[in-house]
C-alpha cells in the first residue's frame, strides 16, 4: 500500500527513531509499504519517519540511477550495487570516511526543493538486515549520499540542517510555507 509521505512541518520528522528489537509482521508490512511508497514517489531512499513512524528503519534502492554511480562492499566483498538493491536497514549506524563533496539532494518530505549538500564521499554503515543478521556496507557515490541522508532522518536531522546558510536563506519563504501547511492541528 502506498503510504502518505510526511512533509516538512510535521513533528515526526524531528523525532529520533526507536530501535527495532523484533521483526514483527507489522514491521514487515511497513517495509513492504515503504518500498511501494518510495517507488511510487520515484525516490531512492525512504526513512520510517517520512511515513509517520519514528523507528530506526530505512529502505534504499539506487539501482535505477544511471548518472550518479555508486560502489558497494557488502560484508567486505565488492558487489554490483544494482544487484544488491533494494536494501532494508534496521538500526543503522554510520561513519564517514575521508573527504567531502557537494552534491544535489532532494527529499520526498520537501517537494520541489533541492540544494547542494556537503556529504562524505565514502561511508561505512553497520545495520541489521530484515532477517536480523548484522550487515556492513561500505559505499561511495549516490549510495553513500543516500545512506547519510536516510540515517540523518532516523535521527531527526533533515537535509535543510546540512544546507549552507546562504542556501537556507534563499529558501526561507518556501520552507516557512511548507512548514505552515503541514503543521498538525
Amino acid at each position: 500500500m502506498v503510504l502518505k509521505v510526511v512533509k516538512y512541518g510535521n513533528p515526526v520528522l524531528r523525532k529520533k527513531g526507536a530501535r527495532i528489537e523484533t521483526i514483527t509482521p507489522a514491521i514487515r508490512q511497513l517495509i513492504e509499504d515503504m518500498f511501494e511508497t518510495m517507488y511510487a514517489s520515484r525516490g531512492v531512499g525512504l526513512a520510517a519517519q517520512q511515513v509517520g513512524e519514528a523507528l530506526q528503519l530505512t529502505v534504499l534502492d539506487v539501482a535505477q540511477v544511471e548518472d550518479r554511480p555508486s560502489t558497494l562492499k557488502l560484508n567486505g566483498k565488492e558487489v554490483d550495487p544494482k544487484t544488491a538493491m533494494p536494501l532494508v536497514l534496521l538500526n543503522p549506524q554510520i561513519s564517514m570516511n575521508g573527504e567531502k563533496a557537494l552534491g544535489i539532494e532532494g527529499c520526498l518530505s520537501f517537494p520541489e526543493i533541492t540544494a547542494e549538500i556537503e556529504r562524505s564521499i565514502s561511508v561505512t554503515a553497520r545495520a541489521e538486515s530484515l532477517d536480523g543478521a548484522p550487515i556492513e556496507i561500505e559505499a561511495t557515490g549516490l549510495l553513500a549520499r543516500a545512506l547519510q541522508h536516510e540515517v540523518d532522518h532516523l535521527n531527526g536531522i533533515l537535509f535543510i540542517d546540512r544546507m549552507s546558510s546562504a542556501t537556507k536563506a534563499a529558501l526561507t519563504s518556501r520552507l516557512k510555507r511548507l512548514q505552515k501547511e503541514n503543521k498538525p492541528g
